[in-house]
């Protein structure tokens, strides 16, 4: 049995293949066929954190493939207060085929995972976001077919998405620079990243530009102090022409729009937002049906 809690335990075999079965399954889709591989199959979904993507597409996503799926809220539970963290998961693993935790501490998810007997995975955590990472390079793939090529630029905070998107970027051998200001720098490190400051000289020649919100859940106090540091780092049309002329802009969404990005890259034919938000669902389908050991023929 496997989990998915962070990329660091999958290869760039692995990966290719979830890709490739998540192109297979969105293909089929729009081809209007069914996609039935876990018939009467069940996705427990716990959520400490709102959501509306992440739950949305687990939800559809194992109705899809012949399933259910049920949602669970955080205080419903009770995490380590209500009942210890090992005993909901011995629980749960009994009524389901699958879990998805969505959570504060990564610790928390690992604390988890390790009593777990089915399949546990991580819809997202302070410290990654392996989900959202898988369906972003999806994208890529999607969009840039010289991707082993591509430039690709995260401008902003060093969060989470960042984190995660630089470890897919590593696996997969493309290089990646990060634009941040001093000591909001990401923590993973990796032969393929470059870390500056400077924005402008960060996303020169680039093929994929891609933010995130300056303020991520639970800094919320710290919002006057982010948007004054983060404000030189503003996704903008000007920004956009240092790029090359095809570049994309990507965002995992929900965006603060007139912050980290404005109204016009967001609505520009550079975007490819909605098309990454789609694929939550065939990169998720993907995820699912691997841990399931079930491929789409």
């Amino acid at each position: 049995m496997k989990h998915f809690l962070s990329l660091d335990s999958f290869s760039k075999t692995e990966l290719q293949l979830i890709f490739e079965q998540a192109l297979a399954m969105k293909a089929a889709q729009k081809r209007g066929e069914t996609t039935f591989m876990l018939p009467n199959q069940t996705l427990t979904m716990i959520f400490e954190k709102p959501s509306n993507r992440t739950r949305l597409s687990f939800d559809i996503g194992m109705t899809q493939l012949g399933g259910s799926a049920y949602y669970v809220k955080g205080d419903e539970v009770g995490l380590g207060t209500r009942e210890s963290v090992e005993d909901v998961s011995r629980v749960v693993s009994r009524y389901s085929d699958f879990i998805m935790l969505r959570t504060f501490r990564h610790e928390v998810l690992e604390k988890f995972a390790k009593v777990a007997t089915v399949p546990v995975i991580n819809g997202l955590t302070d410290q990654s976001h392996p989900c959202q990472a898988v369906t972003d390079f999806l994208t890529i793939i999607e969009h840039k077919p010289n991707w082993q090529e591509s430039k690709v630029v995260y401008v902003g905070d060093g969060n989470n998405v960042c984190e995660s998107l630089i470890k897919v970027c590593d696996i997969m051998n493309v290089s990646i620079t990060v634009a941040c200001p001093k000591g909001y720098e990401p923590k993973t490190l990796s032969s393929f990243l470059t870390v500056t400051d400077d924005v402008s000289a960060a996303v020169s020649n680039a093929d994929v530009i891609y933010t995130d919100v300056w303020v991520s859940m639970g800094q919320e106090d710290e919002h006057e102090e982010r948007v004054t540091i983060f404000k030189p780092y503003q996704v903008t049309m000007n920004l956009l022409k240092q790029a090359k002329p095809d570049v994309i802009f990507m965002h995992c969404l929900p965006a603060e729009r007139g912050f980290e990005v404005t109204d016009e890259v967001m609505e520009s034919s550079h975007s490819v937002i909605f098309d990454q938000a789609e694929n939550r669902l065939h990169a998720q389908k993907a995820i699912i049906t691997m841990l399931g050991g079930v491929s789409y023929e």
